[in-house]
């Protein structure tokens, strides 16, 4: 069962209350129980003793009473038997072993004296012949240096002499077995505290010490750059949760610092990819203006297929740095949208007609169909919406292989949407490497050689303008085919007003 915090404080403070105080009960009443049948069998006692009561002069009346009943019937049946010393002695013995003794006095003369060091001290305060009453029942308390229990039984000997027998009991003190009784009742409480404090202390310990514990060390693993271990968390209660937080913060760490790694990769790959891409049209260009300052371009149809291709390297160098300038933006969310009604089939004639000039200039066949509505429209960025078709474009002349290479655009009504076609019979993408052409830096072409360059990160940047218009891309390719780039737009719905 999973107990909340608070809980395990209120049963914590019925353990360590509650609980040892029914068990000290429970201990105390049946060792008391036991004591006294114990007690009352060791002294022949038919009477009832409360061992716990306190009143030990009722304990130490009563102990003797077998001996007192005795010296009565001795003194009515044989009188002269209390002169006899044997007997005397005999009887003494057993008072003693009660912890009392006996004084004989016959007139103003002692002639029994069963523990002659304590009765000089009383001697003057023992009561007169029938001073008191001399039943059995009857006794009386003498207080002094040590404090006493007297019985007094008075007779007459055969000669007619007064007499008096007194039973003494010293009451000064606890009977030894009311303090063993004692010392095991105290044992026995210390015990249940003992047991109850070390139950609770083990239960504390694994509900609440014990994942503190774990939460210290995998605190001092994060302090240490450790992100590779996972904090267990056992209960649902407060540090439960706090165990759960951490561990959540933990896994939110080590994907911080594993995106940390991914994008400083990323971006060693970036800066890879532009040096290389930077140096190859860099390195034409030198060429070629050499070539005209050492003039190798020597007519003018070679002087301006010369000036040409350092216009062409150029624009390339252009299109990359544009390429790494959006990027940057993309990783911080900057991107300037602009967003606008724009009509579809004239958008797009556009779009390809600036296109065209290019492909035409490459010897690329470029064909436009369009199967929407001259009135169908869409909320987009023109100039983010260009980007995207000349980043895939771009991406489809990079990668053809034929002589005669072809790319097609289809612009088509699909319901709520309309969806763009860019189709090209290069050389087609693996199917391994299909799902991954979106992801920044990804190339299917690894070896990287100088005619198939590029940041690669056009469509990755594709693919997020796509998104960020709330629409989706995908790809469909097939190896020495050629690939078709898929995107889709939603329309321009016109809201009409009753």
């Amino acid at each position: 069962m999973k107990l909340r915090l608070r809980t395990r404080l209120v049963v914590a403070f019925v353990i360590i209350t509650v609980i040892p105080l029914i068990l000290i009960f429970a201990v105390v009443l049946g060792l008391g129980n036991y004591q006294m049948k114990a007690f009352r069998k060791a002294y022949n006692l038919t009477e009832q003793v409360d061992l716990l009561s306190g009143n030990s002069l009722q304990i130490f009346n009563r102990l003797t009473g077998a001996e007192l009943r005795e010296i009565s019937q001795v003194l009515e049946n044989d009188p002269q038997k209390i002169s006899d010393p044997d007997y005397l002695n005999m009887l003494n013995e057993r008072l003693m072993s009660k912890y009392a003794y006996m004084i004989v006095r016959k007139g103003e003369e002692l002639v029994f004296d069963g523990n002659s060091h304590i009765t000089q001290g009383l001697y003057k305060q023992l009561p007169k012949f029938e001073e008191i009453d001399s039943t059995i029942e009857g006794a009386i308390y003498l207080d002094g240096e040590t404090q006493h229990l007297l019985k007094q039984i008075d007779f007459l000997y055969p000669d007619k002499a007064k007499g008096s027998l007194f039973v003494v009991s010293n009451v000064d003190g606890l009977l030894p077995e009311i303090k063993v009784m004692m010392g095991e009742m105290l044992m026995a409480i210390i015990l249940i505290i003992i047991f109850t404090d070390a139950t609770l202390v083990m239960w504390v310990y694994r509900s609440v010490v014990s994942p503190l514990g774990r939460l210290q060390v995998a605190t001092k693993n994060i302090r240490d750059g450790n992100l590779d271990f996972a904090l267990e968390v056992e209960n649902d209660d407060e540090i439960g949760q706090l165990c759960q937080d951490f561990e959540e913060m933990r896994i939110r760490l080590k994907e911080s610092a594993e995106e940390k790694i991914q994008y400083d990769k990323e971006n060693k790959e970036l800066i890879s990819n532009i040096s290389h891409d930077l140096k190859t049209p860099i390195t034409a260009i030198k060429g070629y203006v050499e070539g005209i300052m050492d003039g190798v371009a020597s007519s003018p149809e070679k002087l301006d297929r010369y000036i040409r291709t350092i216009y062409n390297k150029a624009n390339d160098m252009d299109k990359l740095i544009d390429e790494l300038t959006f990027y940057s933006k993309i990783d911080t969310n900057k991107i300037p949208y602009t967003f606008s009604k724009i009509n579809v089939a004239g958008y797009f004639r556009d779009c390809v007609d600036e296109v065209g000039l290019e492909m035409e200039a490459r010897n690329i066949e470029l064909g436009y169909f369009n199967y929407v509505d001259e009135d169908v429209s869409v909320i987009a960025d023109a100039e983010q919406m260009r980007r995207v078709i000349n980043n895939i474009v771009s991406n489809s002349v990079k990668y053809m292989d034929k002589k005669n290479g072809i790319i097609n655009i289809r612009i088509k009504d699909v319901g709520d949407f309309i969806q763009v076609e860019i189709e090209d019979n290069g050389r087609g993408i693996p199917a391994k490497d299909l799902p991954n052409i979106f992801d920044r830096f990804y190339r299917t072409d690894s070896s990287r050689n100088s005619s198939q360059g590029g940041s690669g990160i056009g469509l990755s940047i594709v693919k997020k303008i796509i998104e960020d218009h709330g629409g989706r891309i995908w790809a469909t390719s097939k190896a020495g085919i050629g690939t078709e780039i898929h995107f889709v737009l939603r329309k321009y719905q016109e809201v009409i007003q009753e």
